[in-house]
């Protein structure tokens, strides 16, 4: 049957499917987004519906559970998520009445035809209006299941922050987590400087508000608008990055006439970071085993005017065994749990689990082998996630570096950050941890090695 497009039934498509199909929400969403005829104001609404009820899950659940007599795992999926919206809208968004928000998702109930679901919808959220006072949670939460109930994270995970970073990093981690992801981009140098990009940016879009990044050289920070959707992103005078993101690429700092590999190189974001450092001069190869995500590198390339980069579909573990000659810069920016991005994808975590880190350790482990042998001697090899986990960082360089003997860290990396990063970061000998609260920013952890000569 054919649904009237509106932001609420939008968001409980996505929520459906993400839930069904286990993708990621920002993949279905802009796919469901493309396909609908919302008006900017209801994708604003869709957006916030989809990434907020995900992100608060544990705490509607909570809820949901003293309203619904046999607990909410007993109703249908799509009952169960059109509830978490209602309370969601409830107890979240100032500026949805309650009266419209409780009305709105009645009607989707009814207009998905099940009978007896309109008046069990109706009744749990007019009982969560009636019993306002039961929803107080803890102002200093104390205990793991406290933590997990007031910043809505699943428990395994609060636990394992604490565990390693300490009760009070671990909740202001969990609490960032929840705050809405900042916008930032990239100038492109090889079409203008930073200064020349901020004006052109204005000039586009006077709602813009724009600063420059402590963060990077080359990165702006945007509020109050969408560029990704004008002109100057179509011609490559920037893309959209996380700040984070970009120390990645300077920490490698490839130059111009280099030999460079961007081992797992999708969907393209680090290889145009290199792309423009090196002047667009040397080799660049950058490489990923899925073949549509090729693609994705591919158009970055072309979107940012690049003709040094060489792009392959090609398995990193592989690559030592072809022939191929040997790198003077090695980034291997490797799949990971993903933990630093929640804010972005608050799906991971309900999604990914512990016991997923095992097999994540065991293909980095031979990804970094296999990046290790394409690094020329004296070369430099930069390892990156966006993961917090140590097991998949810290712990996955200290045993590289016990096996590999002829790869040193670099304990130059500190005296090469920005200071912001050096003041608030975590460090260590050739690696930075940065956490989603130091900057507003995605939790990145990078670590550069040299390879003797």
């Amino acid at each position: 049957m054919t649904r009237p497009d509106s932001a609420r039934n939008v968001a409980l498509d996505v929520l459906i499917a993400v839930e069904e199909r286990g993708a990621y929400s920002n993949l279905l969403l802009n796919d469901r987004l493309k396909r609908s005829s919302l008006s900017p104001r209801d994708r604003g609404l869709a957006t916030e519906l989809v990434y907020g009820t995900l992100q608060r899950k544990n705490t509607l659940d909570w809820i949901l559970n003293k309203l619904v007599r046999k607990g909410i795992d007993t109703l249908d999926p799509w009952v169960r998520h059109l509830l978490r919206l209602g309370i969601y809208q409830l107890r979240y968004l100032d500026r949805v009445p309650s009266r419209a928000a409780v009305h709105e998702t009645v009607e989707i109930a009814k207009a998905r035809g099940h009978r007896g679901i309109p008046g069990l919808v109706n009744g749990v959220l007019r009982s969560y209006l009636r019993r306002s006072r039961e929803w107080t949670l803890p102002d200093s939460p104390k205990s793991v299941t406290d933590l997990a109930l007031v910043t809505s994270h699943p428990e395994w995970l609060v636990r394992r922050l604490v565990e390693v970073y300490g009760p009070e990093t671990a909740h202001s981690v969990l609490k960032a987590n929840n705050r809405p992801p900042g916008l930032s981009v990239r100038v492109n140098p090889l079409r203008g400087n930073r200064e020349r990009v901020a004006r052109l940016l204005q000039e586009e879009d006077p709602r813009l508000r724009i600063r420059l990044s402590p963060l990077s050289g080359q990165g702006l920070i945007l509020t109050g608008g969408n560029p990704a959707s004008g002109r100057l992103f179509r011609e490559g005078w920037f893309t959209v990055q996380d700040e984070s993101s970009m120390l990645v690429a300077e920490l490698l700092a490839p130059r111009p006439g280099e030999r460079v590999l961007d081992g797992c190189a999708a969907p393209g974001g680090k290889t145009g970071h290199l792309a423009e450092r090196m002047e667009n001069r040397g080799t660049l190869l950058a490489c990923d085993i899925h073949p549509h995500k090729v693609k994705l590198i591919e158009n970055q390339v072309r979107r940012l005017g690049l003709s040094m980069v060489e792009v392959r579909q090609a398995d990193l573990r592989e690559l030592p065994g072809t022939g191929e000659a040997r790198f003077d810069r090695v980034l291997l920016d490797a799949p990971c749990s993903g933990w630093g991005v929640i804010r972005r994808k608050p799906d991971i975590k309900w999604s990914k689990n512990l016991q997923e880190v095992d097999s994540l350790r065991q293909l980095q482990a031979e990804l970094l082998e296999a990046a290790a042998r394409l690094v020329t001697p004296g070369g430099t090899l930069v390892y990156s996630t966006c993961t917090l986990e140590p097991q998949e960082n810290r712990e996955q360089i200290t045993a590289f570096l016990k096996n590999h003997p002829t790869f040193q860290a670099d304990s130059t990396l500190f005296d090469t950050l920005p200071a912001p990063v050096r003041e608030k970061a975590l460090t260590g000998d050739g690696w930075v941890q940065i956490l989603p609260h130091h900057f507003e920013s995605d939790g990145f952890f990078i670590a550069r090695m040299i390879k003797e000569k």
